[in-house]
């Protein structure tokens, strides 16, 4: 009887932290995303090769960063800091560092667009929102979610 009262409040202590963190990465709105994005256009070449994002506007809440990964794999990330309130600061921007963008705001959050991750230093526990992206054929994607 002790081991089961032992796990359970395992249990419930492991399910409440993990509440909180989620709870602290809940500032993004469920946005409307439907882009089609054809890479053999001028706003979306660079995306025909690996290592490279576009910013695409109009999307998301603050935007969408897409990243090419590999020949296969193209991400499409909220462009928002998931880790505070959206604000006019809060788009995240290409930081030069490639993979790399940076919040404007006061807290400088990084993450990664290969992997979404934020980088040791961020305020939150929390990891880019990511869109459904449909390779559709002839070099097309459509991001939705």
């Amino acid at each position: 009887m002790k081991k089961v009262i032992i796990l359970l409040s395992f249990l419930l202590i492991t399910c409440s932290s993990d509440d909180n963190n989620r709870s602290s990465c809940n500032f993004l709105f469920d946005a409307g995303v439907n882009l089609t994005v054809n890479t053999n256009l001028p706003q979306f070449n660079q995306l025909q090769f690996p290592g490279n994002g576009v910013y695409v506007s109009g999307q998301g809440n603050n935007g969408i960063w897409l990243w090419r990964l590999n020949s296969s794999i193209l991400y499409a990330w909220d462009a928002a800091d998931p880790s505070h309130q959206p604000a006019a600061c809060s788009t995240l921007e290409d930081s030069g560092s490639g993979d790399i963008v940076t919040c404007g705001c006061d807290d400088g959050n990084q993450y990664s667009l290969a992997t979404g991750q934020g980088f040791d230093g961020n305020t939150q526990p929390c990891t880019l929102r990511l869109y459904r992206v449909d390779d559709i054929g002839n070099n097309t994607f459509l991001v939705t979610n």
